[in-house]
């Protein structure tokens, strides 16, 4: 392997001090001289007609500046594609979900506009509301958008080779329904702008996002200016897992309050807000049949799977599309059908959530493939490792397999654990039980949707040796302006310390999609890497003048500049770029790079085409005790073998993979909403009750690092650590039955799960 200075070491987080220290600003943190506050109105029932919204009341309460409603928007709607904007900033109209924005105030302090929002009355038409997913299909079902009969959101169909054929040809087939919970993102800072609309026009806002030019562009076409007035401004951001990539209500309405009080205003959703009203998992029901050779071998598949998307359809055409397409990884299935429906209720809408749509689908593959394997007689890790994709691997769907270190990470993982002892399995210690479970994952490395997916870096070098990068890309605390300094400064041969990586400004940074499907390192870092090679080259021509040698022969690395052919003809970097500046007439070195995905955008009609530049695989077993007179689960040990290409930095992958676990623990055995079924109101309101995991509850985790060097990835690097969030979910789940003899199909796995799957056990053959 190439040996590198600075890429490949556990270095620390270019953000690290600030975000420790508190000198860091989140966009809550922010204020401005002038600046009012923002609250808005909620709706008190789930599906209604607007028939009036009287804000004299608060209009009057002294300290209100303003009021708006839907109207004050023009009819403006949004969402991921023109077909599905179906969202408006304000409900003008109707409401579909308990807790939707129908109104915002901006006044002198917090306090006054929620008194002022208290004082709008709204007088409503109640409308047959329905809060689940099956019930919203059936035919009579209340109607939750007009243009969308029987409550159909999308419809998606895939199907690739002859699955029939390849059932009839199977000597095993077994079909099974899973369900995936509704989850809430979790992040710990919630979702907060400030906005500045000048007397002159320009419209200024600081806003915690993922993809910032996401919402450049959607303010240009929502309030009709030309987009060199807009400034998106990003500060630190506390997390996001998808659930900032949207534009939100508070957006515009801060933009519309700005502008009519010619004062900032900063609108900020509390945490109750945010467990009540705001984007969420998608909820998945899967029907999922797989037929099987006798020796294991997969020969056909069908999917059959239906999303409750709630109220509205935001990114749902990705993640539907995901859920079916990459199912065809990490398993060689060529015989493969998939048909998905995301249908409309009255519940809050559902959004891109870790593992965006492949932890659904994947969860019941892998599980099913456990139970098949079970009824086979065979070892779950070598059904596995029978099917795994190989290098070079071309899926039905036409996805390109380069990399992949599937198998090694099925045998490093049955090499570091207590798996060749799990037919010795359950252990059993008085009413505690113990169980192994493995699950294989993948997960892509970057995707090609509709619009603008390049991205662009610039790099300026200054005369002192430092360098400051500006980039557009997003770093919404995985790390990535950590790892896109540390290939600048490999390139350029300085150190980490010697980049700064400049926070995003739209009036400064070059366009960027933002950060998704594991898309950063893989998309913004070959742009990174043509800009300081287009800096390097800069300064190179200088440097061969000076060193008398050819342009070609110019080498930079441990902040020396030097000839290759004979290394002691050297000089500082710092020198270079003192001399730099009077040379000739003078010189300002600016390198500029840009980079975009050559692969395609997905076909939402068939499912067909290669939607990533590469594919990062990874297995992963995990140990739990089962208390069998309580059915309390005791998740202690996982081992997470993981094939990211190259680690940029060991150690962020490290902390990347540390969090998948614990985020997908949650979401398979505590977090889950509790929802009334009568009125569609959220009970559990905030984190005392939204049973995230604590430090104490987080397994043991150790992580092996499977390095296969992509042709496609930068470095050979690719995805690190979203695949474990796919993995985990089914590897707790399958230790369990090892434990106890019981399959819980249904998340999240609570005690009372347990138990009565533990009684309805007695009697009960595992076979199908």
């Amino acid at each position: 392997m190439t040996q590198y200075s600075v890429l490949g070491k556990p270095l620390p987080r270019v953000d690290g001090i600030p975000k420790a220290t508190g000198e860091g600003k989140y966009a809550a943190d922010l204020t401005l001289p002038g600046m009012l506050w923002g609250k808005l109105l909620r709706s008190t029932l789930a599906h209604a007609r607007i028939l009036n919204i009287d804000t004299s009341r608060a209009k009057r309460l002294p300290g209100v500046k303003a009021v708006i409603t839907g109207k004050d928007l023009g009819g403006f709607t949004y969402g991921f594609i023109p077909t599905t904007r179906d969202e408006s900033p304000l409900c003008p109209e109707k409401v579909r979900f308990m807790g939707e924005e129908l109104a915002a105030v901006a006044a002198v302090d917090e306090d006054t506009a929620e008194e002022a929002c208290s004082l709008i009355k709204v007088d409503y038409e109640p409308l047959p509301a329905v809060f689940d997913v099956e019930e919203a299909l059936k035919p009579g079902a209340p109607q939750i958008h007009e243009h969308a009969p029987g409550n159909v959101s999308l419809h998606y169909k895939m199907n690739f080779g002859d699955v029939e054929g390849g059932f009839k040809q199977s000597e095993y087939v077994m079909e099974d329904r899973f369900q995936t919970p509704r989850v809430y993102h979790a992040m710990l800072e919630p979702h907060a702008t400030l906005t500045r609309w000048e007397s002159n026009g320009d419209l200024t806002v600081w806003a915690s996002k993922q993809s910032p030019y996401f919402m450049y562009r959607i303010f240009a076409a929502a309030f009709n200016l030309p987009q060199h007035r807009v400034r998106i401004i990003q500060p630190y951001i506390g997390a996001g897992y998808g659930a900032k990539n949207d534009a939100f209500p508070l957006d515009f309405a801060s933009v519309v309050l700005a502008k009519q009080t010619g004062k900032p205003v900063k609108i900020v959703y509390s945490q109750k807000e945010m467990l009540t009203s705001s984007r969420r998992r998608l909820p998945f029901t899967i029907d999922i049949k797989t037929g099987v050779k006798a020796d294991g071998t997969i020969m056909a598949q069908d999917i059959r799977v239906i999303g409750d998307g709630g109220a509205y359809t935001l990114i749902g055409p990705i993640t539907m599309y995901l859920a079916g397409a990459v199912k065809t990884l990490p398993y060689k299935i060529r015989n493969y059908r998939y048909d998905g429906i995301r249908a409309y209720t009255n519940l809050p809408a559902c959004s891109a959530h870790r593992g965006h749509g492949l932890a659904h689908t994947h969860f019941a593959g892998e599980i099913q493939l456990d139970m098949i394997a079970e009824a086979l007689g065979m070892d779950p890790l070598e059904i596995r490792l029978k099917n795994a994709v190989d290098p070079g691997y071309v899926t039905p769907n036409g996805l390109k397999v380069g990399s992949c270190g599937l198998k090694e990470c099925l045998e490093k993982v049955r090499e570091t654990t207590n798996w060749n002892n799990r037919h010795k399995r359950p252990v059993r210690q008085g009413n505690i039980a113990r169980g192994i479970g493995v699950s294989a994952t993948t997960y892509l490395s970057g995707m090609r949707i509709r619009g603008h997916s390049a991205c662009a870096a610039t790099i300026k070098v200054h005369e002192d040796g430092t360098v400051s990068l500006l980039t557009g890309a997003t770093d919404a605390g995985q790390g990535s302006d950590t790892v896109l300094a540390m290939i600048a400064a490999e390139e350029l041969g300085v150190g980490l310390d010697d980049i700064n990586v400049s926070l995003l400004d739209t009036q400064t940074t070059p366009a960027d999609p933002g950060t998704y499907s594991s898309r950063v390192t893989t998309c913004a870092g070959p742009a990174v890497k043509l800009a300081a090679q287009d800096a390097r080259k800069q300064l190179a021509e200088v440097a061969a003048e000076m060193l008398g040698t050819d342009l070609q022969d110019v080498g930079f690395k441990d902040h020396r500049v030097f000839v290759k052919s004979n290394p002691r003809k050297e000089m500082a970097f710092k020198r270079l770029t003192r001399a730099v500046v009077g040379h000739g007439l003078g010189k300002v070195i600016l390198g500029r790079g840009y980079y975009g995905l050559n692969v395609e955008v997905p076909d939402f009609e068939t499912g067909m085409g290669n939607i990533s530049p590469c594919y990062s695989f990874g297995a992963q077993v995990s140990e739990v005790k089962v208390d069998l007179e309580t059915g309390k689960v005791d998740y202690y040990d996982t081992t997470a073998a993981h094939d990211c290409g190259f680690a940029l930095n060991p150690m962020l992958v490290e902390g990347q993979v540390d969090g998948q676990v614990s985020a997908a623990q949650g979401q398979t055995m505590t977090e889950s909403f509790i929802i009334d079924r009568t009125n569609g109101v959220t009970r559990n309101t905030d984190f005392r009750d939204y049973k995230m995991p604590r430090a104490a509850d987080t397994p043991e985790i150790h992580q092996i690092h499977v390095e296969t060097i992509d042709p496609e990835g930068p470095y050979g690097a690719k995805e690190a650590s979203e695949a474990i969030m796919v993995s985990t979910y089914p590897s707790i789940v399958s230790a369990i039955y090892n434990a106890t003899g019981v399959w819980i199909k249904d998340l999240i796995v609570t005690p009372e799960k347990v138990l009565k799957a533990l009684k309805e056990q007695k009697g009960r053959s595992p076979l199908p």
